[in-house]
């Protein structure tokens, strides 16, 4: 309680700043890949895709961010054995939000596609373990997420993969593949609609206050009418712009009219997936960040939960799309370029797959990382035409840099714990 007292003020600034530079690392690396299937099948230029995921990502941290905020990230944490230490859990916070940010900044510098969410778990779980007792962290909750790391790139893959042959087999392998863009498009833009809103009203709002209920028992349930409704419309409005569409000519390639058909679908799917996105993720930056403001300015009391300030979500908002805008290329390049080549095609069905292991991770509480759900959705388009088709080294090394993604946040975050304990305690 006398560091607290003595010290808070330090420690509140230390937060802000470690939490921007934590959010700034979500934008350079988490961001990126998202928009990275855009860039890489040149739907959108990188200019285009960062004025579109500057826009989203803030609406979706700021807007859908969240009222309310778990601070014992996902239950990983014990709060009951800290309730008399409240500086150890401000220190943690600290550390994580440092360690987090630092792994990050490596791994985006490397151009490595790693999951933000397990970076800041795998520092939370290293402070307490080592910071506080092993008994801290709830390592049941550890070990499924570690099976995500199977889950969320297979099941994506392989929808994508289907998604991705239904394309090749009623559109770009037929005598007239214009035609058949133009009579099945619209139905994939329905898909893509429903996806889009699910991901939206499942991940985007669920803490606005925004509430759905139509009497149908589950949140899964009750968002199923308006996404249909959201996907219909979009379908509509994707009919009458495809009637527009004029075929031509562009030398021997009979696609050139196809893929410009589904650039204007990935558009759509960048854009509502950045918000969704931004209201999930921002947590990362902003949960430890809440939980050290609650800490200081309560004297030092500890909840399980506490009110989000608006500023914690404008500070982590803007920390996202200032990483995105600085550095965020590195990481386009590896999801859209060097796994595959993409084509807005494959960018759709890559993207489709990511969006609807997202609905269905909502769905059943499964504890799924964005990242690992892209790339595993970017592999099976690829897989599509072959391994010959995937640069296996670069899969490789993205595998591998998942795998170090959580030891890496834990020992980092250790580091730190006890610099700022020796520091201030």
């Amino acid at each position: 309680m006398e560091i607290i007292a003595q010290h808070g003020h330090i420690l509140l600034i230390l937060g802000c700043i470690f939490a921007f530079f934590m959010a700034w690392g979500i934008g350079a690396n988490d961001v990126a890949n998202a928009m990275g299937t855009s860039v890489g099948s040149r739907a959108l230029t990188v200019k285009q895709a960062i004025i579109i995921a500057v826009i989203f990502e803030f609406a979706g941290a700021y807007l859908a961010g969240g009222e309310v905020t778990a601070t014992i990230r996902k239950g990983i944490l014990d709060p009951t054995l800290i309730m008399e230490q409240p500086d150890l859990l401000v220190f943690g916070m600290m550390a994580s939000l440092l360690a987090a940010g630092t792994w990050l900044l490596v791994a985006s510098m490397k151009g490595w596609p790693v999951s933000t969410t397990h970076s800041i778990i795998g520092a939370l779980v290293g402070f307490a373990a080592v910071g506080i007792s092993m008994d801290a962290v709830n390592w049941s909750k550890v070990g499924t997420i570690v099976a995500s790391w199977v889950v969320s790139p297979v099941l994506a893959g392989t929808i994508s993969f289907i998604l991705f042959m239904s394309v090749q087999k009623l559109i770009l392998d037929t005598e007239n593949p214009f035609k058949n863009a133009k009579k099945y498009v619209p139905i994939y833009m329905f898909f893509v609609g429903f996806m889009i809103g699910m991901v939206t009203l499942l991940k985007g709002v669920k803490n606005t206050g925004f509430a759905l209920d139509f009497g149908l028992g589950s949140k899964f349930l009750n968002s199923l009418p308006l996404g249909a409704l959201i996907g219909v419309i979009v379908a509509i409005i994707g009919g009458i712009m495809l009637s527009r569409v004029k075929e031509t000519s562009e030398g021997n390639n009979r696609f050139a009219n196809v893929e410009s058909l589904f650039a204007i679908l990935m558009i759509f799917t960048a854009s509502a997936m950045a918000f969704a996105h931004g209201s999930n993720d921002v947590a990362n930056a902003v949960g430890p960040l809440a939980a050290i403001a609650s800490v200081i300015e309560s004297g030092g009391e500890i909840t399980k939960k506490s009110a989000l300030p608006a500023w914690i979500l404008l500070l982590g908002g803007i920390g996202i799309i200032v990483g995105l805008a600085t550095y965020g290329f590195k990481v386009m390049a590896t999801i859209g370029r060097k796994i595959t080549e993409l084509t807005p095609s494959r960018g759709f069905a890559a993207e489709l797959g990511a969006a609807t292991t997202v609905v269905f991770a909502s769905t059943w509480g499964l504890p799924i990382s964005t990242t690992h759900t892209l790339v595993g959705a970017v592999l099976g388009v690829g897989l599509a035409r072959g391994i010959g088709a995937l640069n296996l080294k670069v899969v490789g090394n993205i595998f591998m840099s998942w795998v170090v993604t959580l030891p890496a946040g834990a020992s980092l975050s250790i580091i730190f714990f006890f610099i700022l304990k020796a520091i201030f305690g």
